[in-house]
């Protein structure tokens, strides 16, 4: 398993320097906010919105179109990529979420509330044949932080305490491009936190993400055609 960049539980990039920087745009498109630093992956992009807060509250602008005026085709998977549809997920501390894999979507996850040790396993290599591996890059992001995913890229999340997580996609649900794998697939290697929030230290999974096959297995279904076709009535 190559890994470009991995950092551990409680290892956020906290370089003030990065950090008082403004985000630098993915290709096409800009999110406002402060940079938290490269990432390792190609069109994975780290960022901060900014809070504005008093004795009455807060105020947190999410997303503003002018910021993303045409997102590169080729990290959205499909012509014509903007942003469709707006969701919010909510955790239990302990909830792993993943890792799940669109072919034509691009996410643009923000934390609202809490914090998520967030895995992304770039799987292009694999299926463009450029390489003969898939690529991990790990950081533990907290309230107000961001990151742009492309499409290609596996991503996942291991809520750390309660969370709230929303995220705006480039494609309206689509069943077909609901992929996913074994979050602990051995040769994937993602370095999970063990958690204190569950009796045995283990994720709380759903029953899709338990069923998740290997890495390997969806990659040859992919290939085959297999994968993400409707099933015969």
């Amino acid at each position: 398993m190559t890994e470009r960049r991995r950092l551990g539980p409680g290892s956020r990039d906290r370089a003030s320097s990065e950090r008082g920087q403004p985000a630098s745009p993915p290709a096409g498109g800009r999110p406002p906010g402060r940079g938290l630093g490269p990432a390792a992956l190609p069109g994975v992009q780290f960022g901060a919105i900014v809070r504005h807060a008093d004795r009455r509250g807060s105020f947190r602008e999410l997303w503003r179109a002018s910021h993303w005026p045409a997102l590169d085709p080729s990290l959205g998977g499909a012509p014509g990529t903007g942003f469709v549809q707006a969701n919010l997920s909510t955790s239990a501390p302990g909830v792993l979420r993943g890792l799940h894999l669109h072919r034509r979507q691009l996410d643009y996850w923000i934390v609202a509330a809490g914090r998520a040790f967030v895995a992304l396993v770039d799987v292009r290599p694999l299926l463009d044949g450029s390489g003969p591996r898939a690529l991990v890059e790990t950081r533990e992001l907290a309230a107000d932080e961001t990151v742009v995913i492309p499409a290609g890229v596996a991503h996942g999340f291991l809520a750390l305490e309660p969370l709230e997580l929303v995220y705006l996609v480039t494609n309206e649900y689509d069943g077909s491009d609901e992929l996913g794998f074994a979050w602990d697939d051995p040769v994937v290697g993602v370095p999970w936190p063990r958690l204190g929030a569950t009796p045995d230290g283990r994720p709380i999974l759903s029953e899709r993400d338990l069923a998740n096959p290997t890495l390997a297995e969806l990659v040859t279904q992919l290939r085959d055609g297999t994968e993400g076709t409707p099933p015969k009535p």
